[in-house]
Formats: structure tokens, C-alpha cells, sequence
């Protein structure tokens, strides 16, 4: 099974306390219809475990296959420069269909970011290196699809619906199993 080869940091987008029991860390993509299935199952989660979870989001883009995925996570580090990442993140996948420019726009008006900083920002690539390190780091991980899940720095291979989640979440968070060592007699 893989792990994840870069720990999670205080750079990270997290929500949730450092201390949980157990920490899911998604690579993701914001145009892939996969993330934006996962992106309410994540939510769901949240609700579900309160305070005995963390949530950390890094950028995953496919380039390849999704034209609008490297400009969105640049527009959601755009956000994080300014302390309003997830917010941005969640406004990016409840408007997937829309993503690209204008959409990027509107969002940063909504947020009250600065439309005009957003383009200079998207124009000179300002958080590219950013969006090209999650990735460098979900490839040295085994990371080659979206979303991919590590939970507790394991690779979550099975499916990604709410009970499997859960099921290897609850997994996660159960002390790890000592042997009993028998008595001299």
C-alpha cells in the first residue's frame, strides 16, 4: 500500500485540529467530475466525525485532461494568499461546469478578492510553483488519478463513497492492536 511520501505541514490547506485522530488528505482537481462527486462526500464526512477529523486539500491537476484545472488551483491558492481558501475551493466545485475566467472573476468579487490582483496573479503564474509542488509530492506518493485519499498517510484504494470512507476512517482511528506477551513461568 502506498504512503504519503510529504507529511502534512502547517502550509497545508487543513480544517480540522493538528491533534485528530485521523487525517484525510485528498489530491485533487477542481474540472474532475470524480473530485466534484467526492467534494459533498468530503462535507459529509466533516459532519460525521466533528472534531475527530482533519481535512487537507492539495492540488492534483490534470492538465492533460482538464484544460481549466491548473488556472482554478491557481485561483484557490490566489484565495489562500488572502485567507480565503476554502472558501474558494468549495465555490470552485459547486460551479464545476463553469470553470475558467469569467467564473474565477465573479468568485474573487463574491469572496471580496480583488478581480484585478486574480488576473495579474493568473497572467504571471504568481502561484504556480505552489499548484506544481502538491503535485510533485502526490506523484512521490502514487498518486496518478483524482481524487486520490490518504488517510492517516495510508493510500485509500477502495472506492470513495461515504461508507467506505467511514469504515477506513473508524479503521484508522482504532489503537493500533498489541500482542500480549506471555509471562515467564
Amino acid at each position: 500500500m502506498a504512503t504519503l511520501k510529504v507529511p502534512v505541514t502547517s502550509g497545508d490547506h487543513a480544517q480540522g485540529k493538528a491533534n485528530a485522530a485521523a487525517t484525510l488528505v485528498e489530491y485533487g482537481d477542481y474540472e474532475c467530475p470524480h473530485c466534484g462527486h467526492a467534494y459533498p462526500i468530503v462535507r459529509q464526512l466533516q459532519e460525521h466525525f466533528g472534531g475527530k477529523l482533519r481535512v487537507v486539500y492539495r492540488n492534483f491537476p490534470l492538465r492533460e485532461l482538464h484544460p481549466n484545472a491548473e488556472s482554478a488551483a491557481e485561483s484557490a491558492e490566489f484565495a489562500a494568499a488572502q485567507g480565503k481558501f476554502w472558501e474558494m475551493h468549495d465555490l470552485l466545485f459547486e460551479n464545476q461546469e463553469q470553470l475558467g475566467g469569467s467564473l474565477y472573476l465573479a468568485l474573487a468579487q463574491e469572496l471580496e478578492l480583488s478581480p484585478q490582483a486574480l488576473v495579474k496573479a493568473l497572467e504571471t503564474e504568481e502561484f504556480a510553483d505552489k499548484v506544481a509542488a502538491d503535485f510533485k509530492g502526490g506523484v512521490r506518493s502514487g498518486v496518478n488519478g483524482t481524487p486520490t485519499f490518504f488517510i492517516n498517510g495510508q493510500r485509500h484504494d477502495a472506492p470513495f463513497d461515504f461508507d467506505f470512507l467511514t469504515a477506513a476512517i473508524e479503521k484508522a482511528m482504532r489503537p493500533a492492536k498489541k500482542t500480549a506477551r506471555k509471562k515467564p513461568s
